[in-house]
């Protein structure tokens, strides 16, 4: 499993392509050949770029699911929808489609911020708001998520 670290800016040509932070590429290096699949968030409107390997890992684990139960079936519609395979150009850039630009709001500042094993691709003002303006107290987040846990919980 890849573990990304690091939040990078970047600009979008007018093609939708932009150019993946050489910070990335270094620690993508052994599997940027293999490809990427780029798709919609669940929870916020922004991008997530999967390294190939990471993505078949996702695909066994939705594959177990039953698709004799509707909801499982209407999950894996909306979580696979508008999903696009893309690859890195010789110049170190990836296109992003029209379509998932559009649904993200990406214009030409971009920000690629790693969430552990992928990379979210956000409009650089709607990533500022949604850290900015977090509903949440993310101190009363954090102590829920992982202060009340056993640590063996978590491996």
């Amino acid at each position: 499993m890849i573990n990304l670290t690091g939040t990078y800016e970047c600009k979008a040509d007018a093609k939708g392509r932009l150019m993946i932070s050489s910070a990335f590429k270094k620690q993508l290096s052994a599997v940027l050949q293999d490809g990427f699949v780029v798709k919609r968030s669940v929870f916020q409107s922004c991008l997530e770029l999967y390294p190939i390997a990471e993505w078949n890992l996702m695909m066994q684990k939705i594959n177990k699911l039953n698709r004799f139960v509707k909801k499982n079936n209407d999950f894996i519609r909306r979580f696979t929808a508008g999903v696009k395979t893309v690859e890195i150009d010789a110049s170190g850039r990836i296109l992003i489609p029209k379509d998932l630009c559009q649904f993200a709001g990406i214009g030409k500042q971009v920000v690629l911020s790693s969430a552990v094993n992928i990379i979210e691709i956000w409009d650089k003002e709607e990533y500022e708001k949604v850290i900015d303006d977090a509903v949440v107290d993310f101190a009363e987040l954090a102590e829920e998520v992982m202060g009340n846990t056993d640590v063996d919980e978590l491996s």
